[in-house]
């Protein structure tokens, strides 16, 4: 049987019109309740074991009182079973499952000097400018690029190397807007991409990404021993970025960027700067031991 078709068939049970009062609050009610006792039926079963026999006719029995519940819910909103369905294997995809082969990059038609380059390797490094320590990022010749940073704050957290997290960006999703800056790759022969895909706004954007990836990093051990990063902020990336570029990118490849940035700044912390390397042929960022 299809979603829709079911759908229409549940809804000629239904008992409660769009006339009635509580109307919605029924079948909320309803899916509260199936819920719990879903929940309870697994109770009996960790109390009796083997002796609860009805076990599965009972999740049977309650997972369709369920599917009642949220064919009536999605009918009352007039949305169909079937889109819900699909919109939510597509969501749960992008979450879960990143792509086998690496996509495209978004500047492989852009000249190569416009290009990120498809491989890398930087080095963080303390030096006192001014009377004050600051984090310079230096090529393979050890000139700076860039602009030296400080943490910007009372206490010592380390945000100072925080363009490890742009890099890692870059070498993950093919995507950095400031890394671009930092490296002078703007796209500067397409006017519209230059000043929309690689200017001021989107180094804006990315920076927040950083910062609210940060924010929450700084919670949660720096995501140390982390194999997973919290829905609600990969959601609210994937806001922040849906008119650019890395709209393209699926929050499992964000979710792979960020704890591969986070592994190799807790290295670069640790050891007050070193060296980084990323290639973007192999979605790959990594800490070099020298």
């Amino acid at each position: 049987m299809r979603l829709d078709e079911y759908q229409a068939l549940a809804q000629e049970t239904d008992q409660y019109s769009t006339s009635s009062d509580n109307w919605i609050l029924i079948p909320l009610l309803g899916l509260v309740g199936e819920a719990g006792a879903l929940v309870s039926e697994y109770k009996k079963l960790l109390r009796d074991g083997d002796a609860h026999v009805m076990f599965r006719d009972q999740v049977k029995e309650e997972l369709g009182d369920l599917l009642w519940y949220i064919a009536n819910l999605a009918t009352k909103y007039h949305l169909s079973l079937s889109l819900i369905a699909q919109n939510n294997l597509a969501k749960a995809k992008d979450r879960f499952i990143p792509p086998k082969d690496p996509p495209e990059l978004f500047d492989v038609d852009f000249p190569e000097a416009e290009q990120l380059p498809r491989s890398f390797e930087l080095t963080l490094a303390e030096r006192t400018l001014d009377g004050q320590q600051r984090v310079v990022l230096l090529d393979s010749s050890g000139e700076p690029v860039g602009n030296s940073l400080t943490d910007n704050a009372y206490d010592d957290d380390g945000y100072r190397y925080h363009d490890v997290f742009h890099l890692a960006y870059a070498a993950i999703l093919g995507w950095s807007p400031v890394t671009r800056k930092i490296l002078g790759k703007k796209r500067k022969s397409n006017q519209t991409v230059d000043e929309i895909e690689d200017g001021g706004r989107a180094r804006v954007i990315e920076e927040a990404i950083a910062a609210a990836a940060y924010e929450y990093a700084s919670r949660h051990h720096f995501l140390e021993g982390a194999n997973r990063i919290d829905w609600e902020l990969l959601r609210s990336i994937k806001r922040l970025t849906a008119n650019w570029e890395v709209a393209a990118r699926g929050t499992a490849e964000w979710e792979k960027a960020i704890l591969t940035g986070f592994e190799v700044w807790r290295k670069v912390r640790t050891s007050n700067g070193g060296c980084i390397r990323g290639d973007l042929q192999k979605r790959s960022f990594t800490y070099v031991t020298k």
